[in-house]
């Protein structure tokens, strides 16, 4: 019965399906999307663990010596991690890793592709590679297309620090491309910026056409038909719509998914098979989506089963319940207490009652707005209808009042979108809080002892570095090895002066007590007392005296190059042929990232395999970061897309409602002026409460998000004007797209059918 009074309700009805069935698709290929994103994610460490070597065992020593070495070294190129994997052939035959198809004999070297190209643009590169490119890794190789990664054939006695391995392939890979907190993160935001408004949307275009449908309800229900089976009836033709939709998005995806991984988004691309929609989600979108629409067709039909009369009447309607408030208040009752505690200084350090809490308050939020806003419409426009004296204004307003569920509709997508950017922009904060280098120097650390002492003059004399400073851990004499000993700092004053801010009354050729004026103030060594330095490299240990003179600094910020209370020592305390096992190597640049590339290409000529450690650089971490700022843009978007279509959907559909009331207006004697005016108040008040509303929440929440996210940023003033701007911005749009909806031709026929 449902779909023959589709199909024989003429074109109108039709074109209302065929929108309901379109804006379906694009709810469908979003949620699609978002739900893709972890199978994503985990298709890239899935070939990450294939490519990871199974360490030997079971075998005696001896046997050891015959398989094949492994070394992996990760530095960073520019804010992107360069894996070298460093593999030396043993006379027991292994299997080649993923993406080759023999393992590299020495000299030889295999890239990714993307590594390929950047080779041809920075020739500098290759001195991290030492050999000959002999050809491409495969895909199955790489994590992703843009993946920096090689593997490089060496001799067994260039991989002194290399370890024997039997095959490859585990079952967790040891860097994920994004972590599981991190993963927490950006499903907490997925939920509250594209879920939160996709059942909005979808709610929406599943009661197109919401009143003319009630009465042709509300007429089956006075000729004789239960209220269950008219309920049914509503029901059959949103699922239907909701099905033909569900696979015109999933059609949509599919192309999507095909273009988009082949151009790739920024800093984040995948193979096409990484985004094939997995079982689970063809479960959500061709069950899910037609079962919200059932629920949501069945809600909206109980008026007009239960009271069939009132709806051919066009009663008044009554009130929406009190109770509505209730996911409002709750939510806004557990922010506002975050914020409380952030604000008197007592910030939670705990992050596991927060984890659970603050994204049940973003969705109660969310949800609230939503169910508070007929409620809240309702009583301003009555209110206003009360006290204005304009004819617009006053048409305008009642008719709010006397339907504030059509205003529901058209304003409830974008209020959702602009609490959702005022989330998602504390999000960024927190992101960039993390990624944010606030240090003028790079300092990189590199084990002394691995160096000789050509390697180490070579470093040194890279025209990048500014200044080298050697640490080196010692002991008190006569002390047990438990007690607190300073750290060794071997510089000249000159170089002292490179790695800090400020340094005062530093003298040359002795020994200094250095003094942080920001720094710990654990366990000062005594001045007079012994410190033994273990020097290595057949050298005797060395001892010093704790000296007397004492120099104050202060570090750049950021920066953590020498530890607390250390003692300074002349460079010739120090021979150059001692390898101490304790001592670390540090050379300091400038902190920009082409100089911070250049010293990485000089290190690795000097010694490809060594271990180098940038302070304050995981690279590691900025690439995941800047994934989920990536994928959280992405979302951004497609919550954009969602807020947009459902104002767009809910607006075209309210105007083709209006028409009937706006024809008798018309006839009545009203100007196309007054009309457009009723018309631009009818949408601009609604919407403009919901936006206040979303705005003064939003911020809230997003205070409560940077209390517990242990940052320095609680409140995010600065990102307030961006967000009142942009707005305005809706609210200006909304205006203009509702005034041509006012036609200038009268169609009494509409007024006869009604």
């Amino acid at each position: 019965m449902g779909l023959r009074l589709l199909l024989g309700s003429g074109r109108g009805n039709r074109i209302r399906f065929a929108l309901m069935a379109l804006g379906g698709s694009i709810g469908v290929c979003c949620l699609a999307i978002v739900l893709t994103i972890p199978g994503i994610l985990a298709a890239q460490d899935g070939r990450v663990a294939a490519r990871q070597p199974v360490a030997v065992h079971g075998v005696s020593a001896d046997e050891k010596g015959n398989f094949p070495l492994w070394l992996e070294r990760t530095d960073p190129y520019g804010s992107r991690p360069l894996t070298r994997i460093f593999l030396a052939r043993g006379t027991k035959a292994v299997e080649a890793p993923p993406g080759l198809k023999v393992v590299p004999a020495r000299g030889e070297v295999f890239v990714s592709p993307r590594l390929h190209e950047l080779l041809r643009a920075e020739p500098g590169l290759m001195h991290r590679l030492p050999g000959r490119e002999v050809g491409l890794i495969g895909a199955q190789g790489l994590a992703r297309p843009e993946e920096l990664i090689a593997y490089v054939g060496m001799s067994r006695g260039d991989l002194s620090d290399g370890w024997p391995f039997m095959g490859f392939g585990t079952t967790w890979a040891p860097n994920t491309t994004v972590e599981q907190s991190t993963l927490n993160i950006l499903r907490f935001t997925m939920a509250g910026i594209v879920l939160l408004p996709l059942a909005v949307f979808l709610s929406v275009c599943a009661r197109l056409s919401a009143a003319e449908r009630a009465r042709r309800l509300a007429a089956l229900r006075l000729l004789g038909m239960s209220a269950r089976e008219v309920q049914r009836v509503n029901a059959a033709e949103t699922v239907a719509a909701a099905g033909i939709g569900a696979l015109i998005g999933l059609g949509e995806y599919w192309a999507l998914n095909q273009f988009v991984s082949r151009v790739g988004l920024p800093r984040f691309t995948w193979y096409p098979s990484d985004g094939a929609l997995s079982g689970s989600t063809l479960v959500a979108c061709l069950v899910g989506c037609p079962m919200l629409a059932w629920l949501v067709a069945r809600a909206s039909a109980r008026k007009a089963a239960a009271n069939p009369l009132a709806v051919r009447r066009t009663a008044v309607e009554k009130q929406a319940s009190a109770w509505g408030f209730l996911p409002l208040v709750a939510g806004l009752g557990i922010a506002a207490g975050y914020c409380l505690a952030g604000a008197t200084g007592h910030a939670p350090h705990d992050t596991g009652l927060p984890s659970v809490l603050i994204p049940s308050a973003v969705v109660l939020i969310g949800v609230g707005l939503v169910t508070t806003l007929t409620s809240t419409c309702r009583y301003v426009a009555r209110r206003v209808a009360r006290s204005t004296s304009s004819v617009a204004l006053g048409l305008a307003m009642r008719r709010n009042e006397a339907e504030p569920g059509g205003a529901l509709r058209v304003a409830s997508g974008l209020v959702v979108l602009v609490f959702a950017a005022s989330l998602a922009q504390g999000i960024l904060i927190e992101l960039d809080q993390v990624t944010k280098n606030t240090s003028p120097i790079q300092a990189y650390d590199i084990p002394y002892a691995q160096l000789t002492t050509a390697q180490r003059q070579s470093l040194e004399r890279m025209p990048d570095v500014r200044a080298r400073v050697v640490t080196m851990e010692s002991s008190l004499v006569g002390a047990s090895e438990t007690v607190w000993s300073p750290e060794v700092v071997v510089a000249t004053c000159t170089q002292l002066r490179a790695v800090t801010s400020r340094v005062g009354g530093c003298v040359d050729g002795q020994p200094l007590r250095l003094w942080s004026s920001n720094g710990s103030q654990d366990g000062p060594a005594q001045a007079g007392e012994k410190l033994r330095l273990q020097l290595g490299g057949g050298h005797r240990n060395a001892s010093i005296t704790v000296p007397k003179r004492m120099v104050r600094y202060r570090e750049f910020e950021g920066s953590l190059v020498l530890g607390s209370q250390s003692i300074l020592v002349p460079p010739s305390e120090l021979p150059l042929s001692a390898r101490p096992e304790s001592a670390t190597f540090t050379l300091i640049s400038n902190s920009d990232s082409d100089t911070v590339r250049r010293v990485l290409d000089g290190i690795g000529h000097v010694a490809p395999t060594i271990d180098v450690i940038p302070q304050g650089l995981n690279i590691t971490a900025l690439q995941q970061i800047a994934v989920v700022k990536t994928l959280l843009g992405l979302g951004m978007v497609l919550g954009a897309v969602i807020g947009v279509a459902a104002y767009v959907v809910a607006a075209t559909d309210r105007a083709v409602e209006r028409r009937p009331q706006v024809t008798a207006l018309t006839l009545l004697g009203a100007r196309p002026r007054t009309l457009r005016a009723v018309q631009v108040a009818q949408v601009v008040l609604p919407l403009a409460v919901g936006l206040l509303l979303a705005i003064v929440t939003g911020k809230t929440a997003e205070s409560s998000y940077l209390v517990t996210g242990g940052g320095t940023v609680f409140w995010d003033g600065a990102g307030l004007p961006f967000l009142l701007g942009g707005t305005l911005c809706v609210v200006a749009v909304a205006a203009l797209g509702s005034l041509p909806l006012v036609g200038r031709r009268i169609d009494p026929e509409l007024i006869r059918r009604d």
